[in-house]
């Protein structure tokens, strides 16, 4: 024997050890097993020997030596009890489990006393019979079925903090446990509970008093709030845990008001919405205490730069109302009473607490500290509400400089950048710089990160040369600011984006009206865009013009500006863009097919959608032109559900109306987009380019200079101008009585178009225009009216844009079908033979016409294809010649829509039945009667009687129909203005 080193030694088996080894060897038993003996009696050797007592030593102890903690003849209920009371007794020496309590801040004596709380550390075995013997056996299958030992022998506990849930009368219905180490193997659950429902409402006598509850979701978190004298207070059992039990004891007490204070997490977001419906609907009001993300209310109390009671006492008065409409005022109890003060059992706590499996695996490897002895349970009586904690001190909000946010702490400075890269609310990743003086410290790392946090604090208190319990605090108090600043900035992103009203200054806003009431505002519209440098294209500037306009009204023109490569139609739509806001107008180069369907549910509606190229948008003209007869587009797609990560349908909608502005050089067009639009074409022609080139020119000079000056003054104008412009209902008093043709079905949306073009006139008018009012249904209704100017107008527009509606073939081959006929009638005076008897080549047409090969080839092909002309070989072999077959007669050259009514006529009060319209210029019903271009070699005669204004539905005919050429829809719209061309500015 050594006492000095507490060793011993056996010369004759050659082993040896200390005291724990000695009780090993002579009772036979495990390592845990002496360790325990000794706890019971640690002179248990010496007062053997020194008693004169030589026990043989046991190879194997089959006979407990330490008294059971439980009464074999016990009923279930007393047994339950008695074992929860054996864990308590158990937490009381354990240095490792006081240790994790006190990382945990939950190591107030009252707290431990009062719900008796145990741990569970694999010795109940020890004390029970082997379970070979017959009492052994019987006593491990009643605590099986008590739910206190498992099937295969172990405790259920095992390595847990244990928490009772009693009844009124002290028995326990229900244990929580909860494991104290976090090393443990894959798989091992670190919550456990007792087998079955659960029972039972801890701390249920908190309910009788208080009108108001707290309810955590977790045990843990419970005792937090009790911990900081915030004794009004349970708990559920998880985010799913709240049971009927709990729901009787909150109505059976008269509970009128319960904070649920459930974790920060999307899980817990969803239960505690969930649960105050429930609430709601049996008349208890619902708050959420709001706790920073993914965090709950035991780690705010532990982070928080404050005592947990200030702490938790800030979140209390900041917690968020969950029913609809306004809170209620006059709040009722907030405070339950305050827990006495008590000496810990432990050590003074730190200001910063440990990390609990640091707690544990130190508090492990020390010595067992001397037992302090507990004090009495006081009895506490229900006392009135404590008064509000006081509010924490006003902190300075986070000053943002040079792209940075700075964070003053006292001496303490903070500087964060690279917060607007997080576009999630589960990350925190900044770069953080703290300084102190000359010294500083900065890393980029995740705020929400335990594991980055505390590196971060050991280093920046290691180079500040501050406290590292400092430095957390502060980097508490940084994270809940940037977090504060985060989900702000994330709720701006995810609103929809509120479009702010331009506001024009007085003077402006007196010019705007002015041009607004210009009696001759249409020849004011063609002036103006002259000025800012587009020449010539009259009617395209109009008809472009109003159709950006009608952008107001409830279904939009679209246009579509076809001609060939450099011929100036993006110069055209750039320059009546420039005229609209901008607020008002997108523009894109291309568009994928699936685009419009995700562009935000009001983002083009009464806007400008303008394409560079119709060639971009081909993949999404079936979204276009659902856009454009519909007004609105809807598209089901799957995506994930952010709550379960499953795959949900998804609805998208677009709402429109939009009017669509678009170019292309393609001859052949998507019909059913074509008949859509109003389709313009600029002029190709020499006096054009020559009046082109006089403009790019005069732009080198002063005067140029000058007018590009003028220019933003003129835009500026035009577009205050159409912000002034109400979206006013139009009232068409002359609609009955207005006539269209109607040979084809296509004229159905063309009269659509026609009518329009009337509403938008009258629209651009408004301010020279009475406005009247109707009451319908209790609400009234503003409007204006159409005057048989607006008619007049549009009627002269349709001529030019309509009028070749129905006209087989596009305006550049019609114009080259106009030269060739010019050339042929010159050819046969020189030859002084019949017109029929000229023949000419490519060659002869192309120097007489002075155009290029590629574009009389594709022309001369178009007019052989549709027998204007006639390709013929010149004998067996010989060159290829072309004959006309196509006499122009009084055709006139000028665009016509026939079919229209005379203005005249309207001034009356009735139209005669059958009464028609030449072409609203004067023209002989004998030129006009016609309903589209020649479509033969020879030009057809009259169609006769035209459609008699008499309005409504066409009636039917006994007259057999007339079999006609039917026009081709593709490429039988575009408009040919006679002022010329376009230039850019």
């Amino acid at each position: 024997m050594t006492p000095a080193k507490n060793l011993w030694h056996c010369f004759g088996c050659q082993i040896g050890g200390g005291p724990i080894d000695w009780v090993m060897k002579w009772k036979g038993v495990s390592f845990r097993h002496a360790v325990e003996l000794l706890k019971a009696d640690p002179q248990l050797a010496s007062n053997r020997l020194a008693a004169g007592v030589q026990d043989a030593p046991i190879k194997r102890a089959t006979v407990r030596s330490l008294p059971a903690p439980v009464a074999f003849d016990a009923d279930d209920q007393t047994l339950l009890n008695q074992a929860v009371g054996y864990y308590h007794e158990t937490l009381m020496q354990s240095p490792e489990a006081l240790a994790y309590l006190r990382a945990r801040g939950l190591d107030h004596p009252e707290l431990i006393a009062r719900f008796k709380l145990g741990y569970a550390n694999r010795t109940l075995g020890l004390r029970l019979p082997e379970k070979d013997r017959v009492a052994g056996a019987g006593i491990r299958t009643r605590l099986q079925k008590v739910g206190i030992y498992r099937e295969s022998g172990h405790e259920h506990f095992n390595g847990s903090i244990v928490v009772p849930i009693m009844d009124e009368a002290g028995n326990v219905t229900e244990i929580y446990g909860r494991k104290i180490r976090d090393d443990l193997r894959k798989g091992t659950p670190a919550h456990l509970y007792l087998p079955g429902a659960h029972r039972g409402v801890w701390n249920a006598q908190a309910l009788a008093e208080p009108k108001e509850i707290i309810l955590c979701e977790a045990l843990i978190d419970a005792m937090t709030f009790w911990c900081a004298g915030y004794t009004n207070v349970t708990a559920a059992y998880g985010v799913e845990g709240f049971t009927d039990d709990h729901l009787a004891a909150l109505l059976r007490n008269g509970t009128e008001r319960v904070l649920i204070a459930y974790d920060r997490d999307d899980a817990g977001e969803r239960a505690a919405a969930k649960l105050a419906a429930q609430l709601m609907e049996r008349g208890i009001e619902c708050y959420r205490i709001v706790f920073a993300r993914d965090m709950d209310a035991n780690a705010t109390a532990l982070h928080g730069p404050q005592p947990a009671a200030v702490t938790l006492g800030a979140a209390i008065r900041k917690a968020q109302w969950l029913g609809k409409g306004e809170a209620p005022h006059g709040p009722l109890l907030t405070l339950a009473a305050r827990v006495p003060d008590a000496t810990p059992l432990a050590p003074s706590t730190p200001a910063v607490r440990p990390d609990a499996a640091a707690a544990v695996a130190e508090a492990s490897a020390s010595p067992l500290p001397p037992l302090l002895p507990l004090p009495p349970s006081p009895s506490l009586p229900p006392l009135p509400a404590s008064p509000m904690p006081p509010a924490p001190a006003v902190e300075a909000p986070p000053e943002e400089v040079d792209n940075a946010l700075r964070m003053v702490f006292g001496e303490r400075h903070y500087r964060v950048r690279g917060l607007e890269k997080n576009t999630s609310s589960e990350l925190l990743k900044v770069n953080l710089l703290a300084a102190c003086g000359e010294h500083f410290h900065v890393d980029t790392f995740d705020l929400y990160a335990a594991r980055a946090r505390a590196s971060f604090a050991a280093q920046a208190a290691s180079e500040l040369r501050i406290g590292e319990d400092v430095i957390r605090a502060d980097l508490g108090r940084v994270m809940l600011k940037l977090e504060a600043l985060q989900d702000e900035r994330l709720r701006k992103a995810l609103a929809p984006a509120a479009v702010e009203a331009v506001q024009i200054g007085e003077e402006d806003k007196r010019a705007a009206l002015a041009l607004l009431a210009d009696p001759d505002l249409m020849g004011r519209i063609v002036a103006d865009m002259d000025a800012a440098g587009i020449t010539g294209e009259v009617t395209n500037k109009l008809v472009g013009y109003l159709a950006a306009t009608s952008r107001k009204l409830a279904n939009p023109l679209a246009i579509v500006i076809r001609s060939s490569s450099a011929a100036g139609k993006t110069s055209l739509m750039d320059a009546v863009l420039a005229m609209m806001p901008a607020e008002e107008k997108i523009k894109y180069s291309a568009m994928t097919g699936q685009s419009l369907f995700y562009m935000g549910q009001a983002n083009l509606k009464h806007k400008i959608l303008a394409l560079a190229e119709e060639e971009g948008a081909s993949r999404a003209s079936y979204a276009l032109k659902l856009l454009q007869s519909e007004g609105e587009l809807t598209i089901a797609s799957t995506g994930k559900d952010a709550a379960t990560g499953n795959l949900i349908t998804q609805e998208y909608r677009v709402e429109g109306p939009v009017m669509l502005f678009t170019t292309t050089t393609a001859l052949d067009i998507d019909p059913e987009l074509l008949n859509r639009c109003l389709v313009l074409s600029v002029d190709e022609g020499r006096q054009q380019t020559q009046a082109i080139h006089r403009l790019q020119r005069q732009r080198r000079t002063l005067q140029g200079l000058l007018a590009r000056q003028e220019k933003e003054y003129i835009v500026a104008l035009h577009q205050n101008a159409q912000r002034l412009l109400r979206p006013l209902a139009v009232m068409n008093p002359y609609a009955e009585r207005l006539t269209f043709p109607d040979n084809a079905t296509r004229t159905r949306r063309d009269h659509e178009k026609y009518l329009t073009l009337i509403d938008t006139i009258a629209l651009l008018h408004q301010y020279q225009r009475p406005v009247k009012s109707t009451q319908h249904r209790e609400r009234s209704i503003d409007y204006i009216e159409v005057t048989q100017a607006d008619i007049e107008c549009a009627n002269a527009l349709a001529h030019e844009v309509l009028g070749r509606s129905l006209d087989e073939l596009p305006p550049q081959t019609r114009s080259l079908l106009r030269a060739l006929c010019q050339m042929v009638d010159a050819l046969a005076g020189e030859q002084a033979v019949a017109r029929s008897d000229v023949r000419f080549t490519r060659r002869q047409a192309r120097e007489a016409l002075e155009i290029g090969d590629t574009q009389l080839r594709l022309h001369l092909e178009r007019l052989v294809e549709f027998e204007y002309v006639i390709g013929r070989r010149n004998g067996p072999g010989g060159k290829l010649v072309y004959e006309l077959a196509y006499d122009a007669g009084g055709e006139g050259g000028r665009p016509h829509l026939p079919g229209l009514i005379d203005v005249g006529q309207l001034a009356g009060k009735s139209v005669a039945d059958g009464a028609t319209t030449d072409n609203s210029r004067g023209q002989i019903d004998e030129v006009a009667g016609h309903l589209r271009a020649d479509s033969g070699p020879v030009s057809g005669g009259s169609r006769g009687a035209e459609s008699p204004v008499v309005p409504g539905v066409a009636g039917h005919t006994r007259r057999a129909a007339t079999k006609t050429h039917v026009p081709a829809e593709n490429g039988a719209v575009l408009s040919y203005p006679h002022p010329p061309l376009t230039a850019l500015v």
